[in-house]
C-alpha cells in the first residue's frame, strides 16, 4: 500500500497552493482567528480536564457524548447524538452539504475510575486515562466550536463529530454509521480526523486489522484428584506459543510490517481446579491484505496442533478451540488526485513543521477504503503513555497544531 512516486512527489508543497497558504494566512480574519485560539489557551486546557474526567470507554461514552452535546450547544451550535451515539454539531440549520468534517473519537481504551484520576500535574502535564487520545482532539473540537462563533476565519464552515467505537472492540462503528447509515452518508466530502497529539505524522493510508477471540472449553475438575484431565488454559498457553514461534520461523516479520499482539488472557476460576474454559483475544495487522490473511489460517493451524496434542496427552476428557472475529477494519488509502495532502504540506511548510506520512488504524480507515477524502493526523502538544494508566499530555505546541488545523480548514472551506 506504499504511496506511488506521483503520490510522494505530490506530497511536497506545490507553489500554487504554498501561495494560497501564504494569501490566506494573511488575511485580517485568519490573523483574529489564530489569536483567538492562543488568548483561550487557559479556556482550552478546563475543557480538556472537564471533559477526561467523564468516563467514556468503549460501548460507554453517552454520558461524555451528552456533555460534549451540551457544550456545543451553549457555544450556540445546533448539536445533537445520531443513532450510532455519535455528537454531531452544525452551525446553523444548513443540512444540504457538501461538508467538511472535524471529527474526534469520544472512546477511550481506559477510564477513569474517578474524575480527580485525571489532574493537572506539577510540571504543567495533564495526567490520567485518556487525556492523548483522545482528549487532545476531543478539546481541539471545542476550541473550533468557540472560534467559529467568535471569529469565525471564513463564511463557511465545517461540521464538528465526535464518535464513537474507534478503540478496541468498537470496530470504528461511529464512523462506520457516518460514512455508510448516517443521512450525513454522501453528504461529507472530506473528513479531518483529530487523533491524540502532536504535528509529526499524516495518516493518508489506513492500516487494515482482524481481532480475534479463541476460547478453549473441556469438562474441568480439581487440581489433585481429576490431575490428567485436559487442560483449556495449558492448551490456549500452547496455541498462543504456536502461533507467535510460527511468525518469526515463517518469515512473517519482512516487508511489508505485519504486527500481532495477544492483549487479553483470561480463565479459570481458582488456583486448585482445572479450568472449564479458557479465552485469549488476537489484534493482527498488517499494510497488506494477504498478509492478515496468512495470520489467520496461520491462528486456525495453531490452535488445532495446540488442541490435538493436549487431547493425546490428557487421561480424561477433550478440550476444543473455537475462534470468532470479533472486528475489521478495512485498509486504503487517500486517493492520489485528491488536494487533501498537498493543501497539508502546504501548511505545515508555511508553519515549518516537519511531519512525515504513515499508515496506521485511525477513523479515517472507514472513508478512506470507501473511496473518500480523510486523512488523521494530531491536534497539536504532545503526549505519551497511551492506552496504560500512565498517559500524560503536555499542551506546549497545541496552538501550533490547532493553527495548522485552522489554516487546513479554511483551504478546504474555499469555495
Amino acid at each position: 500500500m506504499a504511496l506511488s512516486t506521483e503520490a510522494v512527489r505530490r506530497s511536497r508543497p506545490d507553489p500554487k497552493i504554498a501561495k494560497a497558504v501564504t494569501e490566506i494566512a494573511s488575511q485580517t480574519a485568519v490573523k483574529r482567528a489564530a489569536k483567538f485560539l492562543i488568548s483561550q489557551r487557559n479556556w482550552i486546557t478546563e475543557q480538556h480536564l472537564a471533559l477526561c474526567r467523564i468516563a467514556a470507554p468503549t460501548f460507554f461514552e453517552e454520558k461524555r457524548a451528552e456533555w460534549m452535546a451540551a457544550q456545543f450547544r451553549s457555544l450556540g451550535w445546533d448539536s445533537k447524538l445520531d443513532r450510532a451515539g455519535n455528537v454531531v454539531a452544525f452551525p446553523d440549520s444548513r443540512r444540504e452539504g457538501p461538508f467538511v468534517a472535524l471529527t474526534a473519537h469520544l472512546d477511550t481504551v481506559l477510564a477513569p475510575k474517578r474524575p480527580e484520576d485525571v489532574f493537572l500535574a506539577p510540571d504543567g502535564r495533564f495526567r490520567g486515562p485518556g487525556v492523548s487520545d483522545n482528549g487532545a482532539g476531543l478539546a481541539a473540537l471545542l476550541a473550533f466550536a468557540a472560534l467559529w462563533k467568535t471569529e469565525a476565519p471564513c463564511p463557511v464552515s465545517p461540521i464538528l463529530i465526535a464518535n464513537v467505537g474507534e478503540e478496541g472492540e468498537g470496530n470504528l462503528s461511529g464512523m462506520r454509521f457516518l460514512c455508510r447509515q448516517s443521512p450525513l452518508a454522501g453528504k461529507i466530502r472530506t473528513y479531518l480526523v483529530l487523533d491524540g497529539p502532536g504535528t509529526d505524522h499524516i495518516t493518508c493510508r489506513a492500516l487494515a486489522s482482524r481481532r480475534f477471540e479463541v476460547t478453549v472449553s473441556g469438562p474441568g475438575g480439581h487440581s489433585w484428584s481429576d490431575h490428567g484431565t485436559v487442560n483449556p488454559v495449558h492448551a490456549l498457553s500452547r496455541g498462543i506459543h504456536f502461533f507467535t514461534e510460527g511468525q518469526f520461523d515463517d518469515g512473517f516479520q519482512v516487508s511489508p510490517r505485519v504486527s500481532f499482539n495477544f492483549g487479553m488472557i483470561e480463565g479459570g476460576i481458582s488456583v486448585n481446579s482445572i479450568p472449564t474454559s479458557a479465552r485469549a483475544k488476537l489484534d493482527v495487522r498488517s499494510e497488506e491484505q494477504d498478509r492478515i490473511e496468512d495470520l489467520s489460517q496461520y491462528l486456525s493451524f495453531a490452535m488445532e496442533r495446540a488442541v490435538n496434542l493436549e487431547n493425546e496427552r490428557a487421561s480424561a476428557g477433550r478440550v476444543q478451540a473455537k475462534i470468532r472475529e470479533i472486528g475489521a477494519r478495512p485498509g486504503g488509502a487517500l486517493a492520489e488526485e485528491s488536494m487533501l495532502l498537498p493543501y497539508l504540506r502546504a501548511v505545515d511548510a508555511h508553519l515549518q513543521i516537519r511531519a512525515h506520512l504513515d499508515c496506521a488504524s485511525t477513523d479515517a480507515n472507514i472513508p478512506l477504503s470507501m473511496g473518500l477524502e480523510a486523512v488523521s493526523i494530531g491536534a497539536g502538544g504532545q503526549g505519551g503513555g497511551a492506552h496504560t494508566p500512565e498517559e500524560w499530555f503536555d499542551a506546549a505546541g497545541r496552538e501550533l497544531g490547532l493553527h495548522r488545523v485552522l489554516l487546513t480548514l479554511c483551504l478546504l472551506l474555499q469555495p
